[in-house]
């Protein structure tokens, strides 16, 4: 069982680093003008701009 890469609003960041909204869709993948944050590991995620839309770490 590998570590979870989607996250609701409200949970909790396993680690440190950049997120960025996603579509609730695997195909669509990241969404134009998507926010991006900075959380530090056990900060809670913050609300998205869209119901249906996630947080993901993102890639460099």
């Amino acid at each position: 069982m590998g570590e979870r890469t989607q996250f609701e609003p409200g949970e909790i960041a396993p680690n440190n680093g950049m997120y960025v909204e996603i579509s609730e869709s695997p195909h669509t993948g990241s969404v134009p003008h998507g926010e991006v944050i900075q959380l530090n590991r056990g900060d809670h995620f913050p609300p998205t701009q869209n119901k249906d839309r996630k947080w993901t770490h993102k890639k460099n």
